[in-house]
């Protein structure tokens, strides 16, 4: 069984974007893009929403060809494209940049992802990530809290139907004072 680990960059009041999808507030220091970066790297499959599906991919297949680039983005890049990814949506026709596309009930297809053998999953999207938390698939839930208060915007948690009892396992502080947490589902 593989490994399902939500994680993203938060407000200090739960918000992973501002309103308008701002995320102006959570530009990593050096040391919080390195451990993005390694994070990815580790990475058996992605597993992407439509939306931040198309953030990433607007910016970081080609970010390594740009002028300026810095060795950290490069690899960043890189790591990435390499990255094997499923993006759930319905709305769009194609993906690329080592990605497939499913268009079908998300839960099933990330309980039968989980089944099988393999590299850790991450989901990187709030939305992608609620059907999941509700089905109780998410095996670890890993916070990079930043010092801000956005008061509101797309939140990190959904509403749930039950308790989802955790248990610590890392924290660590970065730069600027922003602190990852990381915690495991207690089953």
């Amino acid at each position: 069984m593989r490994k399902l680990t939500f994680g993203m960059n938060l407000s200090l009041d739960g918000y992973i974007a501002a309103p308008g999808d701002d995320l102006g507030w959570s530009v990593p220091s050096d040391e919080l893009f390195q451990w993005w970066s390694d994070r990815v790297g580790a990475t058996g499959t992605g597993l992407y929403g439509r939306r931040l599906w198309e953030m990433m991919s607007s910016h970081w297949p080609t970010a390594d060809q740009r002028p300026g680039a810095t060795p950290a983005e490069i690899e960043f890049a890189r790591r990435w494209r390499d990255m094997p990814k499923v993006v759930f949506s319905s709305t769009i026709s194609t993906v690329d940049w080592n990605a497939r596309l499913f268009t079908g009930d998300a839960v099933t297809e990330i309980a039968r992802l989980r089944a099988e053998d393999g590299g850790s999953l991450d989901i990187s999207s709030p939305t992608l990530a609620a059907g999941a938390m509700r089905a109780g698939l998410i095996d670890e839930y890993t916070l990079v809290t930043h010092p801000v208060l956005l008061g509101g915007g797309k939140p990190f948690f959904t509403t749930l139907d039950n308790w989802v009892n955790l248990t610590l396992v890392e924290t660590r502080t970065f730069p600027d004072g922003v602190i990852l947490t990381r915690y495991e589902t207690r089953r």
